[in-house]
């Protein structure tokens, strides 16, 4: 299967050069200069993933990522010149996957484009019907339809927060490490990434209302990791 990646740049020649390298990797590539052509792409094409610069022209990768998410599950890489954490953790908590800043190494981008369409996609594979329902104490999960549910409401998440809940859910009772957690849901583990994964557990807690410092869900073994009790 070939899969199509938008790529949203308002700096052409960091365009030029993501599509050259996506392209040698047989992905599908469409490029836009400012985020209400990327917009107008995603509403016109079937996009599988997203690689969005932050400050561009029209509608900035800010206000795009929230309007992506109104519809759209699929992965979404930030490319920013924005490096402080700061920057990073409001791009995570929009809605993004991951996050890389510039300068950059194209290897590396095709790296995380490859780990995030592979955790996403894998997990979300339609023909992988049995045992895709996980239920711990009020919280459901369906891997087929890739959607969580409280107390039988619908839980919005980001796939990068429905893959750390379905890993936890999926081994109930298991402490998991931060690598561990990194590996599973982003394909590869880069020394960087712990701090992304903490952003998308505080996030994913936020959003299930779980206290972390009584939690009802999932737990931090201090030192070790975290994990979910079946009861």
């Amino acid at each position: 299967m070939s899969y199509t990646i938008l790529v949203a740049e308002d700096d052409m020649d960091i365009a030029n050069l993501l599509e050259l390298y996506l392209k040698s990797n047989d992905y599908n590539v469409l490029v836009a200069r400012d985020g209400l052509e990327a917009y107008d792409i995603i509403t016109k094409h079937e996009v599988d993933l997203a690689v969005l610069d932050i400050m561009m022209p029209n509608m900035d990768g800010y206000e795009l990522t929230m309007k992506i998410r109104k519809d759209h599950n699929f992965p979404i890489i930030f490319l920013s010149a924005k490096n402080q954490d700061s920057d990073k953790i409001l791009g995570l908590n929009m809605g993004a996957d991951d996050y890389m800043t510039k300068p950059f190494n194209p290897l590396e981008i095709v790296a995380r484009v490859k780990s995030n369409l592979r955790r996403y996609y894998e997990l979300n594979d339609k023909h992988e019907t049995d045992g895709s329902i996980y239920t711990i104490k009020d919280l459901t999960i369906d891997l087929e339809k890739m959607s969580a549910k409280k107390g039988g409401q619908e839980v919005v998440l980001t796939p990068t927060e429905f893959k750390i809940l379905a890993l936890l859910m999926k081994h109930p009772g298991r402490v998991f490490t931060k690598a561990q957690i990194c590996e599973s849901t982003f394909g590869d583990y880069y020394d960087t990434d712990d701090n992304s994964m903490m952003v998308h557990i505080s996030k994913l807690r936020e959003k299930l209302g779980d206290d972390s410092k009584n939690p009802k869900y999932i737990r931090n073994i201090r030192g070790i990791g975290y994990k979910i009790d079946k009861e």
